[in-house]
């Protein structure tokens, strides 16, 4: 991608030199207080849980995954910072796009804060360790990335910096249907539904997030030429690795669609390209497909 010249975006927020705390640990526990008051080894259970939570440095209580507690902080690679500042390029061309696109539809874009951090995060949706992959959390409006997962797409087998910035397209996808209300109305009819309905209700949704992600790359491309030769191959294989039934070979599953919450690899390439191609919005209802 040509990236480098790119603007630079106001809405990230750089938690990688933080951690979260450990509450809703803490929260958990508190909860079996009444169970274990009733006993006399439930009580033993308490007494030693105090102790630890006292004088064992409150360890105990800290998010899963989380490191310890040094003076100094980890610091920040230099190819790091450089994936921060694609990610910071990238979102802000996302921003560039849909304001654009909001405008002609007589509506005002306000785009979603980008959360960097590392190994674990607690949003308003909760407590959130890197293994989820990158998010978006509609409570508060906000992406969330931990940079290893550029890690994790190459071993997926959708390596390249085009591939990353469709991973962060499609989440600001979501924030698009949040913002059209289209989120709130799945999440509304997934409540009354029977769970392969509700399934596939979320894959109607994730393929639409990526059919919203070929929507920008359509006119990043187009209007500010920042897509190279192979790069919308590498936004093609990102959509195909990560579909469910890929996901599911590769953790020795057998492959089950009714199961599927985000779609198969053929349908995410689809939509993406759908988007790609036609730079139309209204070509993204993917409620309407047969």
């Amino acid at each position: 991608m040509r990236w480098r010249h790119g603007r630079r975006s106001s809405n990230i927020e750089d938690h990688r030199q933080s951690r979260a705390t450990g509450t809703g640990n803490l929260s958990s526990l508190l909860a079996l207080v009444p169970l274990l008051v009733r006993s006399k080894t439930g009580w033993l259970i308490l007494a030693a849980l105090a102790a630890l939570y006292f004088f064992g440095g409150n360890r105990l209580f800290e998010a899963p995954g989380t490191p310890p507690d040094t003076s100094q902080a980890r610091e920040q690679s230099a190819p790091e910072d450089r994936v921060a500042d694609f990610v910071s390029v990238v979102l802000a061309d996302t921003e560039d796009t849909w304001t654009q696109l909001f405008r002609a539809a007589g509506t005002r874009y306000v785009p979603p804060k980008l959360v960097l951090y590392r190994d674990v995060v607690r949003s308003a949706c909760g407590l959130s360790s890197a293994a989820v992959g990158p998010f978006y959390c509609p409570m508060d409006n906000k992406v969330y990335l931990d940079l290893s997962f550029l890690g994790e797409l190459q071993r997926l087998g959708a390596p390249g910096d085009f591939a990353f910035a469709y991973v962060i397209a499609h989440e600001v996808g979501h924030h698009v249907q949040n913002l059209l209300g289209i989120s709130r109305k799945v999440q509304e009819t997934r409540a009354q539904s029977s769970r392969a309905t509700a399934n596939r209700l979320s894959v109607m949704l994730e393929l639409q997030a990526d059919c919203f992600a070929g929507v920008w790359a359509f006119y990043a491309h187009r209007d500010r030429q920042m897509l190279e030769p192979g790069d919308l191959e590498e936004g093609l294989s990102a959509a195909a690795a990560v579909g469910d039934d890929r996901l599911q070979r590769r953790a020795g599953r057998a492959v089950s669609p009714d199961s599927f919450t985000h779609g198969s690899a053929k349908q995410r390439a689809y939509w993406f390209n759908r988007g790609f191609t036609s730079g139309d919005v209204n070509q993204c209802n993917t409620f309407a497909a047969p």
